[in-house]
């Protein structure tokens, strides 16, 4: 990627979930390093907004780039390199079950590539120090608890080398102590990593704790605004 060239940017933009339009003539950018989140009521496509930037929905009308990658001639054989440029994090963290966390990492490694034993291992550990599970990597899933977990899914994201995080609900899982947790590290990596974050949430007690760059999906449009601005008139 260039230098100030944006991670995502679409243009005139229209986002379909199966035959319908949820989103229309939407206008969205994020460069290197920019954080913010996605918010909307249940319904108002952020989801759908999500699977288009990933490569789940075609971009069916208007530009989109994500990544270096565009939007409205991806083929399903560019599907898995633009992949690779992305973490995705899911609310449910969707660890495989009948794995250890260590063998959760190797999976996707190898899915993508990753031939070199040392070179995974190595991979591997970094990534859990960065997410501070290094003493985990043994251990199953059923065995951690919801924000282990989700640290697990975070660093599985991670693994190469993404330019983009897309967060669907991350924390939705999680308490309230521990999603103020999940979004610290969240914040840091995407700080020292130079790395863009698009998270879809609910949560406007975390808003309020972490104001960022808030894109709202409302009435089939995406409006941007400073999440400081959100609260304003809401003090009591």
């Amino acid at each position: 990627m260039l230098e100030n060239e944006p991670i995502i940017s679409l243009k005139n933009a229209d986002i379909y979930q199966r035959d319908f339009l949820v989103l229309n003539s939407i206008d969205v950018s994020l460069k290197a390093g920019e954080f913010a989140y996605l918010i909307g009521k249940t319904g108002s496509g952020k989801s759908s907004l999500l699977k288009v930037l990933y490569g789940d929905l075609p971009l069916q009308n208007g530009e989109g780039e994500v990544a270096g990658f565009d939007l409205g001639s991806l083929t399903t054989r560019k599907i898995p390199h633009l992949r690779r440029k992305l973490g995705i994090v899911f609310q449910d963290f969707q660890l495989l079950t009948d794995r250890n966390i260590e063998q959760n990492l190797k999976f996707v490694l190898k899915a993508t590539g990753w031939k070199d034993k040392i070179a995974i291992n190595n991979r591997i550990d970094e990534v859990l120090e960065m997410v501070g599970m290094t003493t985990k990597k043994h251990k199953m899933p059923h065995e951690i608890s919801g924000g282990e977990q989700q640290r697990i899914a975070i660093a599985r994201a991670l693994l190469n080398h993404p330019e983009l995080i897309l967060a669907d609900e991350p924390t939705g899982n999680l308490d309230p102590a521990t999603s103020v947790e999940i979004m610290n590290l969240i914040r840091q990596i995407s700080e020292e990593k130079n790395m863009a974050v698009l998270m879809a949430t609910h949560d406007y007690a975390l808003i309020k704790k972490f104001p960022a760059k808030t894109l709202r999906c409302e009435n089939g449009k995406v409006i941007e605004s400073d999440s400081k601005t959100l609260f304003v008139g809401q003090e009591h």
